[in-house]
Protein backbone atom coordinates (compact mmCIF):
# COMPACT_ATOMS: atom_id res chain seq x y z
CA UNK A 1 0.00 0.00 0.00
CA UNK A 2 1.66 2.93 -1.22
CA UNK A 3 1.66 6.31 1.63
CA UNK A 4 -1.06 8.95 0.46
CA UNK A 5 -0.09 12.35 -1.34
CA UNK A 6 -2.15 14.97 -1.68
CA UNK A 7 -2.93 15.90 -5.32
CA UNK A 8 -0.77 18.79 -6.78
CA UNK A 9 -2.15 22.61 -6.89
CA UNK A 10 -3.30 22.56 -10.21
CA UNK A 11 -5.71 25.97 -10.19
CA UNK A 12 -3.66 29.07 -11.66
CA UNK A 13 -1.14 26.62 -13.19
CA UNK A 14 0.06 25.77 -16.41
CA UNK A 15 0.12 22.69 -17.87
CA UNK A 16 3.06 21.89 -20.29
CA UNK A 17 1.87 18.54 -22.85
CA UNK A 18 4.29 15.55 -22.71
CA UNK A 19 6.37 14.77 -25.74
CA UNK A 20 4.50 11.42 -25.89
CA UNK A 21 0.87 13.39 -26.52
CA UNK A 22 -0.02 13.06 -30.22
CA UNK A 23 -3.52 14.39 -30.24
CA UNK A 24 -3.91 17.24 -32.33
CA UNK A 25 -5.55 19.21 -30.16
CA UNK A 26 -3.06 18.43 -27.38
CA UNK A 27 -0.07 18.18 -28.80
CA UNK A 28 2.47 20.89 -27.58
CA UNK A 29 0.07 22.79 -25.47
CA UNK A 30 0.15 25.03 -22.83
CA UNK A 31 -3.03 25.16 -20.61
CA UNK A 32 -3.83 27.62 -18.45
CA UNK A 33 -5.78 26.15 -15.59
CA UNK A 34 -8.38 28.01 -14.36
CA UNK A 35 -10.58 25.46 -12.19
CA UNK A 36 -9.89 22.95 -10.72
CA UNK A 37 -11.54 20.51 -7.96
CA UNK A 38 -11.76 16.85 -7.06
CA UNK A 39 -15.44 17.07 -6.98
CA UNK A 40 -16.03 19.11 -9.74
CA UNK A 41 -12.92 18.09 -12.22
CA UNK A 42 -11.12 20.84 -14.12
CA UNK A 43 -11.28 23.83 -16.73
CA UNK A 44 -8.44 25.25 -18.87
CA UNK A 45 -7.58 27.28 -21.99
CA UNK A 46 -4.90 26.14 -24.73
CA UNK A 47 -2.68 29.41 -24.82
CA UNK A 48 -0.67 28.64 -27.85
CA UNK A 49 -2.92 27.00 -30.81
CA UNK A 50 -3.49 30.42 -32.85
CA UNK A 51 -6.39 29.84 -34.97
CA UNK A 52 -5.45 32.18 -37.68
CA UNK A 53 -8.94 33.84 -37.35
CA UNK A 54 -9.82 36.94 -35.34
CA UNK A 55 -13.00 38.35 -33.60
CA UNK A 56 -14.01 39.96 -36.34
CA UNK A 57 -14.11 36.87 -38.94
CA UNK A 58 -16.23 35.50 -36.56
CA UNK A 59 -18.57 38.56 -34.99
CA UNK A 60 -18.98 40.81 -37.62
CA UNK A 61 -20.80 43.42 -36.13
CA UNK A 62 -20.47 46.89 -34.91
CA UNK A 63 -21.31 46.01 -31.30
CA UNK A 64 -17.49 43.86 -31.46
CA UNK A 65 -16.00 46.21 -34.08
CA UNK A 66 -12.92 46.93 -30.62
CA UNK A 67 -12.34 43.44 -30.46
CA UNK A 68 -12.36 42.83 -34.16
CA UNK A 69 -8.43 42.68 -34.48
CA UNK A 70 -8.28 40.17 -31.78
CA UNK A 71 -6.95 37.05 -33.01
CA UNK A 72 -9.03 33.77 -31.90
CA UNK A 73 -6.73 30.81 -30.29
CA UNK A 74 -8.49 27.53 -30.02
CA UNK A 75 -8.90 27.21 -26.14
CA UNK A 76 -9.64 23.23 -26.27
CA UNK A 77 -11.81 20.77 -27.54
CA UNK A 78 -14.87 21.63 -25.80
CA UNK A 79 -17.60 23.47 -26.83
CA UNK A 80 -15.69 24.92 -29.86
CA UNK A 81 -18.61 27.34 -31.07
CA UNK A 82 -18.44 29.63 -28.28
CA UNK A 83 -15.98 32.08 -27.74
CA UNK A 84 -14.72 33.57 -24.08
CA UNK A 85 -12.28 36.15 -23.18
CA UNK A 86 -9.65 36.50 -20.97
CA UNK A 87 -7.15 38.95 -19.72
CA UNK A 88 -3.39 39.16 -18.71
CA UNK A 89 -2.06 42.00 -16.61
CA UNK A 90 0.22 42.60 -13.61
CA UNK A 91 -0.90 42.88 -10.23
CA UNK A 92 2.03 43.28 -7.49
CA UNK A 93 4.61 42.08 -9.23
CA UNK A 94 3.12 38.78 -10.53
CA UNK A 95 1.07 37.81 -13.28
CA UNK A 96 -2.84 37.58 -13.30
CA UNK A 97 -5.09 36.85 -14.93
CA UNK A 98 -9.33 36.63 -15.54
CA UNK A 99 -10.90 34.20 -17.64
CA UNK A 100 -14.58 33.91 -18.74
CA UNK A 101 -14.75 37.79 -19.13
CA UNK A 102 -18.09 38.97 -20.61
CA UNK A 103 -17.33 41.58 -23.88
CA UNK A 104 -17.57 44.34 -21.57
CA UNK A 105 -15.14 43.92 -19.41
CA UNK A 106 -13.06 42.67 -22.21
CA UNK A 107 -13.07 46.01 -23.61
CA UNK A 108 -12.33 47.65 -20.29
CA UNK A 109 -9.42 45.48 -19.88
CA UNK A 110 -7.84 46.07 -23.70
CA UNK A 111 -7.83 50.14 -22.58
CA UNK A 112 -5.75 49.55 -19.82
CA UNK A 113 -2.10 49.41 -20.20
CA UNK A 114 0.05 46.27 -20.01
CA UNK A 115 -3.00 43.98 -20.21
CA UNK A 116 -3.19 41.60 -22.78
CA UNK A 117 -6.51 40.60 -23.60
CA UNK A 118 -7.17 37.36 -25.62
CA UNK A 119 -10.21 35.37 -27.04
CA UNK A 120 -10.91 31.62 -26.94
CA UNK A 121 -12.57 29.42 -29.04
CA UNK A 122 -13.77 26.53 -26.34
CA UNK A 123 -11.81 25.23 -23.64
CA UNK A 124 -10.44 22.24 -22.41
CA UNK A 125 -12.24 20.70 -19.56
CA UNK A 126 -11.74 17.31 -17.51
CA UNK A 127 -13.92 15.62 -15.51
CA UNK A 128 -13.50 14.68 -11.43
CA UNK A 129 -10.43 12.67 -10.99
CA UNK A 130 -9.94 12.45 -15.07
CA UNK A 131 -6.51 14.88 -14.51
CA UNK A 132 -5.36 13.49 -11.74
CA UNK A 133 -5.22 10.33 -13.76
CA UNK A 134 -3.51 11.69 -16.71
CA UNK A 135 -0.88 13.59 -14.30
CA UNK A 136 -0.02 10.48 -13.08
CA UNK A 137 0.39 8.74 -16.14
CA UNK A 138 3.16 11.37 -16.86
CA UNK A 139 0.64 13.16 -19.84
CA UNK A 140 1.32 16.38 -18.12
CA UNK A 141 4.25 18.54 -16.62
CA UNK A 142 2.84 21.38 -14.11
CA UNK A 143 4.67 24.77 -14.09
CA UNK A 144 3.84 27.95 -12.92
CA UNK A 145 3.01 30.66 -15.09
CA UNK A 146 6.20 32.94 -16.11
CA UNK A 147 6.15 36.51 -15.19
CA UNK A 148 6.95 37.36 -18.87
CA UNK A 149 4.45 35.19 -19.82
CA UNK A 150 2.48 37.94 -21.87
CA UNK A 151 5.03 39.01 -23.92
CA UNK A 152 6.22 35.34 -25.41
CA UNK A 153 4.80 34.26 -28.46
CA UNK A 154 1.65 32.31 -27.87
CA UNK A 155 2.15 30.12 -30.65
CA UNK A 156 3.59 26.31 -30.50
CA UNK A 157 7.13 27.89 -29.76
CA UNK A 158 5.31 28.83 -26.26
CA UNK A 159 5.98 25.37 -25.27
CA UNK A 160 9.14 24.72 -26.25
CA UNK A 161 10.23 27.84 -24.68
CA UNK A 162 9.24 27.06 -21.16
CA UNK A 163 9.77 23.22 -21.33
CA UNK A 164 13.75 24.52 -21.69
CA UNK A 165 13.34 26.68 -18.88
CA UNK A 166 12.79 23.79 -16.49
CA UNK A 167 15.69 21.58 -16.48
CA UNK A 168 18.56 20.28 -19.42
CA UNK A 169 16.43 17.08 -19.80
CA UNK A 170 13.19 19.24 -21.02
CA UNK A 171 15.48 21.41 -22.97
CA UNK A 172 16.55 17.86 -24.61
CA UNK A 173 12.80 16.75 -24.84
CA UNK A 174 11.94 20.37 -26.35
CA UNK A 175 14.62 19.72 -28.99
CA UNK A 176 14.05 16.51 -30.18
CA UNK A 177 12.15 15.76 -32.97
CA UNK A 178 8.37 14.55 -33.46
CA UNK A 179 9.91 11.52 -35.01
CA UNK A 180 12.80 9.53 -33.77
CA UNK A 181 12.80 7.29 -35.92
CA UNK A 182 13.25 9.57 -38.95
CA UNK A 183 16.20 11.42 -38.14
Amino acid sequence: MSPYSPPPKIQRRLLLASPSLRDDTFRKSVILIGEHSADEGAFGLILNHPSGRTVGDVLPSDEFSALARLPIYLGGPVARHNLSFAAFHENDGELAFELRLPVEKALARMKQPGTLVRAFAGHSGWSPKQLEDELERESWTIVDPPHDLRHLAHDLTLWKTLMCRLSPYHRILADAPDELLAN
